[in-house]
């Protein structure tokens, strides 16, 4: 594990490690925040990072520069973090003894080691099962409950989502690094489960607190986690706010948001999810036909 750098190695084993991308697979930076919302809940301790010089081509995934306090300029590199919780002693009843999260950035090079460097230290650590964190965007409107899917090959796991009514996505074709490390993690005799948040296309502020509020519940309720989602569920709520207030000053947008609407409640059976690039396009198409007939179909 040379491209491994450990801070500190926890004496104890964990049974679940928590995993979260940025970049494709985490659309309205969901996933990564909700993540981050829990460590600092659990006021999780780093542990190891992963050294991005092998597995990024920095012309594409840049580093960002930045001032210190003191006026010097730093570079700060795509990171790839390990954090440890532990629950204090004595454990409250029904509650998690602890968990691995790992919150990175979809590299771009060495898929295979960097998904082995994962699971290695997953195994090292004791894990059973590695819990996959994703979102991605959907015709779905935001007027209705967030669209969960997810999968597991833990059976327990599945239970949980399926009583959950949280069904499995039936796509195919272009994938992230998180299907390759569940492919490793699945070899390597570890469980995998993942868990999607549906995020409605049309929507580009980041984070979407609402995404946010939904996984956080869900994960910690299945994974017994400790976690006060109050500052969450309040920022998800201002969200929502915010959402409804730019909508109704949109009129083309807040017709669009309808027709979804008739099609999301008559729909009763699973679709794939469509292509990001061909939503966006539905939206734009519509928008400028709208634009056309309210200007009585000129140009």
């Amino acid at each position: 594990m040379s491209n491994l750098i450990i801070h500190q190695k926890p004496e104890t084993k964990f049974d679940h490690l928590i995993v979260a991308f940025a970049g494709w697979p985490d659309a309205g930076e969901s996933a990564t925040s909700t993540i981050k919302y829990m460590l600092r809940q659990l006021e999780a301790t780093k542990i190891a990072e992963i050294d991005p010089e092998e597995f990024y081509d920095f012309s594409q995934e840049r580093p960002r520069s930045y001032r210190t306090r003191d006026g010097r300029r730093r570079v700060r590199w795509p990171a790839n973090e390990f954090y440890s919780w532990q629950a204090p002693r004595p454990l409250a009843e029904g509650t998690s003894k602890g968990a691995l999260f790992f919150i990175g950035v979809e590299p771009n090079l060495k898929w295979r080691t960097f998904s082995e460097t994962i699971a290695n230290l997953a195994l090292d650590l004791g894990v059973k099962t590695v819990v996959h964190l994703g979102a991605l965007l959907d015709a779905v409107p935001h007027t209705r409950q967030v669209k969960l899917t997810g999968s597991s090959t833990q059976p327990l796991f599945q239970e949980a989502l399926q009583s959950s009514n949280i069904g499995s996505s039936n796509y195919q074709g272009p994938t992230g690094i998180s299907t390759a490390v569940m492919e490793t993690c699945t070899r390597k005799g570890m469980s995998y489960a993942s868990l999607w948040g549906h995020t409605s296309h049309y929507l580009q502020a980041a984070p979407n607190y609402r995404v946010c509020h939904t996984l956080a519940e869900h994960i910690s309720r299945m994974l017994k986690l400790p976690v006060d989602l109050a500052e969450l569920r309040s920022a998800a709520e201002n969200f929502d706010k915010e959402v409804v207030q730019a909508i109704d000053k949109d009129e083309q947008l807040a017709n669009y948001v309808r027709k979804l609407e008739d099609r999301y409640d008559e729909s009763q059976i699973e679709t794939p999810m469509p292509e990001p690039a061909d939503v966006v396009m539905e939206l734009e198409q519509f928008l400028r036909s709208e634009q056309r007939r309210n200007m009585g179909g000129a140009g």
